[in-house]
């Protein structure tokens, strides 16, 4: 298909590219200022009034693990009891950290030292896979394919080595690839025998659970409710945040847990902390109201990223398919759009963006290492840029992936 693509034409619209000095950056999933103008009313917030519902004065210490308000607010978002809620800082990346040193150093994983593996899902989240290698814990990579984690790979993975303790899984709108896991997946995930037993632990990092680009939102099985019945209850971690629902720097995180290992984690928070920013959380229980104030304000940032989403579908779709360049999904909701190009092109097509003035994630981030067997997976971020400069962003995504073909 790459015989109907003219080298030289396509370096003289690089070349005129170029000649135009842009400087954009499509690098990280950020909300733009357009998405975050919706929550400026939270800056108003508390006003004078500092009293939590049960009368608590959240300018001072105490309630370590949130107020309930707060928790009763977020419950809905992972599908679960308040009282299995845990509401932390503004990063649910730090929650996430904190519970895997939490396991090595006090927990079930107590002892282990570097003789801990994670399965990794790939294309997967390079700060996922960033914590790994911080700590020294070996990854192992499993395809993720349009309905979850190759399952037949993750059991037997599990299975046969009891050193694979961990799990990440991004389970709606995955990063990158907006894959959401069936409940055939879900399921299997709760109830797989491990060889580690009661210490395997799965990171649900459900950070786009209500971040829907459509009327007709992918539903998820609750992973917690299902290892409960599976006789599992304390196999999983689950992680969200309002990073990309009000403002990344000065969010909430929640994480949920079982009796067990929520109390664990309570236990051990009150070490580090006398309690968190109740005045945040008083803010944002006042913003949104109730959970029915969440959905209303998720449909309005909806409305602001559908056309990004649908600009640079519509560019690839138009520039790319007819040379059989590429394949990527039309997510129903998330951050991202993952692109697949042919083999040995990714790392080429990032240059060719860069010294063009567009700047991507870099290629082979989406697998643990850096490194992606095949040199074919993108990442690319709609969200950031005003909708102008996203597609001048894409019309030079575009030339460079034919030219890194046609190289």
């Amino acid at each position: 298909m790459l015989s109907n693509l003219d080298k030289a034409e396509l370096l003289q619209q690089y070349e005129q590219i170029k000649a135009k000095g842009l400087s954009l950056d499509m690098s990280r999933g950020k909300p733009g200022s357009d998405v975050l103008d919706f929550s400026n009313g939270l800056l108003d917030l508390p006003g004078r009034d500092y009293k939590s519902a049960n009368g608590f004065d959240c300018r001072n210490y105490g309630i370590l693990d949130g107020i309930p308000e707060a928790k009763a607010l977020f419950a809905p978002i992972l599908g679960v009891n308040p009282d299995n809620m845990i509401i932390g800082g503004n990063s649910s990346l730090q929650m996430m950290y904190d519970a895997i040193t939490r396991e090595m150093l006090v927990g079930s994983w107590k002892g282990k030292g570097g003789n801990v593996k994670f399965i990794c899902p790939v294309p997967g989240y390079d700060r996922h896979f960033a914590i790994c290698e911080s700590l020294g814990i070996e990854m192992l990579n499993v395809p993720l394919n349009e309905n979850g984690p190759d399952m037949d790979k993750v059991e037997e993975l599990v299975a046969k080595d009891e050193s694979v303790k961990g799990m990440w899984c991004i389970p709606m709108y995955s990063n990158p690839t907006g894959t959401t896991y069936s409940d055939e997946v879900v399921r299997r995930l709760s109830k797989m025998n491990t060889a580690a037993g009661e210490s395997f632990r799965i990171f649900w990092d459900n950070a786009y659970a209500i971040h829907h680009l459509t009327d007709t939102p992918d539903m998820l099985l609750n992973i917690l409710d299902e290892c409960h019945a599976a006789g599992n209850p304390d196999r999983v971690y689950m992680f969200a945040s309002t990073s990309k629902i009000t403002f990344p720097g000065a969010g909430l995180a929640v994480m949920a847990a079982s009796d067990k290992n929520a109390a664990f984690v309570r236990k051990n928070m009150g070490f580090q902390t006398i309690g968190g920013d109740k005045l945040n959380q008083l803010r944002h229980v006042r913003f949104f109201g109730d959970y029915n104030g969440i959905t209303k304000h998720m449909k309005q940032l909806g409305d602001v990223l559908k056309p990004k989403f649908d600009a640079v579908l519509e560019i690839l779709e138009r520039e790319l398919t007819p040379h059989g360049l590429g394949k990527w999904h039309n997510p129903n909701g998330g951050y991202f759009i993952s692109f697949d190009g042919n083999p040995g092109t990714a790392g080429r097509t990032v240059a060719l963006c860069k010294d063009a003035g567009v700047v991507l994630t870099g290629a082979g981030a989406t697998f643990p290492y850096g490194n992606d067997p095949e040199d074919r997976n993108i990442r690319i971020a709609p969200t950031f840029p005003p909708l102008d400069e996203l597609r001048a962003a894409m019309e030079v995504f575009c030339v460079s992936v034919k030219l890194a073909n046609c190289e």
